[in-house]
């Protein structure tokens, strides 16, 4: 579709985002939370199957990691939040309706604000984030379907958006920040594979300057940023083609075909009134006091605002920024670092981490790091600070230490890394090296002017050293001896 069309219409774009909470047990029965590697419908319990008699019971870790999730949302917590039933066929919920909160709400109204990549910001309101249980999980094939129950009953927060979002960009910037603000607050395990954030993106279109909106459609469980942007393009096009050939945008659920990079119809959407939503009898209402939200929320940890704020000085380009944010352990390592020895090390340890890492929040594993410390990030510095490390060589020792549990120090003497910084070792170096017949030329072309020439001796001398010799000391040496000459 030719571009000038698509510019006569203005799309507008709500998230609402499914946050798998980190508890060990599921949100109403002592099933284990952690489906991952199970077989079948074996982390289950009676609850969970809803057999006749079996009542839930509240978990209260839920509802302290709703209340950090708030603190990070900049939202209001309630004082008294309760639970409803959610009527709807759900195959995979053995009871027949869904455990969620539609008239009160633990998590009020808040706002994030978005970094774009030209390094501005917008604001994305919040309008509400529910405490819900998943459902279970269907698979098909050729002799029937199958129900995994593993997944049904985790705890899930629903966070759900105000349409303030008008671009494909801003809906991929969006989901990003929102990833690293529950990660960051340690509220979920943040496995985009697993679908532990899950993202149903709302679109809608209008001609530009229009007050109305457009009929909106939603695209259901997008679990990558990737994802969120493409389906919000294609989706646009799609919207507006109809819009241009006379047709009337559906309001519908439709899925995302990442091999077609298309978004495909799934069933008419409901709305609330289709739910038959009434309170839950069997669940009493959550009651927190303003003192024990405050409590509770002294436990969230740095966020990434807060990081952005105290890395202002160190200069830091977005796209190392973005390496740091793809897993806290990285962003608190360089705080750290900061705290105890200044900007220069803090500088050098985000450099490293950039240069070593993707970047990526959807490949990143956050249960890897736990033997990397600041005091030896630190040390790493100090050694190329002092001439004991080229830069090249201290990468490569900064990506055998994400791996070993050893200190740089030690790590650059089993690979045979430290630069020599012995002058007599290197004037030795340097006689052999000017003396060659090779290196004559070289050394008249320096003293007819070509300045330039010096980076071939020092390359020379470093080939003679394997790349041992300090390549400042060798410049300042090589400069000294010409001179003489």
């Amino acid at each position: 579709m030719e571009k000038s069309i698509l510019d006569k219409y203005e799309m507008t774009i709500g998230i609402e985002c499914h946050v798998q909470l980190k508890t060990k047990t599921k949100l109403f029965s002592a099933s284990d939370n952690d489906a991952r590697d199970k077989a079948p419908n074996t982390a289950v319990s009676p609850i969970d199957f809803a057999l006749p008699g079996m009542l839930p019971v509240l978990n209260k870790e839920a509802v302290r990691l709703a209340v950090i999730a708030a603190k990070a949302l900049n939202s209001k917590v309630a004082n008294v939040s309760s639970f409803d039933r959610k009527h709807y066929f759900y195959p995979d919920l053995p009871k027949g309706y869904q455990t969620s909160q539609m008239y009160q709400p633990t998590i009020l109204a808040g706002e994030v604000t978005v970094p774009k990549e030209d390094g501005s910001e917008f604001k994305v309101r919040i309008n509400h984030a529910h405490i819900e249980e998943d459902a279970g999980k269907l698979s098909h094939s050729d002799n029937g379907s199958y129900v995994d129950l593993n997944r049904a009953g985790t705890p899930l927060i629903e966070i759900v958006s105000e349409p303030d979002m008008h671009s494909a960009l801003e809906a991929k910037a969006y989901a990003t920040e929102l990833y690293r603000l529950m990660t960051f607050a340690d509220v979920t395990h943040g496995d985009l594979y697993q679908g532990n954030m899950r993202f149903d993106v709302n679109i809608s279109v209008a001609p530009k300057g229009s007050n109305t909106l457009g009929t909106r459609a939603e695209i259901k469980n997008l679990n990558s940023f990737r994802s969120v942007e493409r389906a919000a393009e294609y989706e646009f096009k799609r919207q507006v083609e109809l819009v241009e050939n006379g047709e009337k945008v559906k309001q519908e659920t439709r899925g995302w075909d990442d091999n077609k990079q298309a978004t495909f119809s799934q069933r008419s959407k409901e709305d609330a009134q289709d739910y038959r939503y009434m309170p839950d009898a069997d669940i009493p209402p959550i009651v927190l006091t303003d003192e024990r939200i405050l409590e509770i929320q002294k436990d969230c940890p740095i966020l990434p605002p807060a990081y952005r704020e105290k890395w202002q000085d160190l200069k830091l380009d977005k796209s190392v920024i973005d390496v740091l944010f793809s897993s806290s352990k990285y962003a608190k390592l360089v705080s750290e670092v900061l705290d105890k020895d200044g900007k220069d090390s803090a500088k050098k340890t985000a450099f490293w981490f950039a240069s070593a890492l993707s970047g990526s929040e959807e490949d990143s594993n956050n249960e890897e790091l736990t033997h990397l410390s600041a005091d030896n990030l630190i040390q790493l510095a100090h050694m190329v600070s002092e001439g004991l490390l080229s830069s090249t060589n201290a990468k490569e020792v900064f990506i055998k230490m994400l791996s070993e549990n050893k200190t740089p120090e030690k790590i650059a003497k089993e690979n045979n890394l430290i630069q020599v910084s012995d002058t007599s070792a290197i004037e030795k170096i340097l006689d052999e090296v000017l003396s060659d017949e090779s290196s004559q030329k070289a050394i008249n072309d320096i003293k007819n002017g070509n300045e330039k020439v010096y980076g071939f001796l020092v390359g020379q001398v470093m080939k003679k050293s394997q790349g041992k010799a300090n390549p400042g000391l060798v410049q300042k040496m090589l400069r000294e001896k010409i001179a003489k000459l």
